[in-house]
């Protein structure tokens, strides 16, 4: 089960979570500062740079067991060319991710992962 609690900077609510011991922080949130309407396009910009990809692979290297090196790595290669897109359920689901979390909503924002009818999600990101 997952604790969950916020923090606030500057004057703005971020959601964290513990889960398995792993604390995450909602880049949702952060990412809504910069673009309120379509944060998700905030975080896929994130998610496609170089430097992220190297950053979330070395994480994974270390803290994670499971990893998938060989995904990775086709990451790796393609971060920064135009046609490169790359989401956290991408990231998750090809690497077998534990630094990086998916949390699904219902339309009343009501945490909801496995029900058909969310539209909407937060990725969080975490560390040890």
């Amino acid at each position: 089960m997952a604790k969950k609690n916020e923090i606030i900077v500057k004057e703005v609510v971020i959601k964290t979570m513990t889960k398995d011991g792993v604390d995450y922080i909602c880049i949702t949130d952060i990412a809504r500062q910069k673009n309120v309407v379509d944060p998700n396009g905030v975080i896929g910009n994130w998610m496609r740079n170089r430097n992220t990809v190297e950053f979330l692979g070395i994480w994974e290297t270390l803290h994670n067991p499971d990893f998938n090196p060989l995904e990775f790595e086709g990451f790796r290669k393609e971060a920064g060319l135009n046609a490169f897109t790359l989401s956290p359920t991408r990231w998750i689901e090809a690497t077998n991710a534990i630094g990086a979390h998916q949390r699904r909503y219902s339309p009343e924002r009501k945490a909801c992962e496995t029900q058909p009818d969310c539209y909407s999600a937060d990725a969080c990101i975490g560390g040890r």
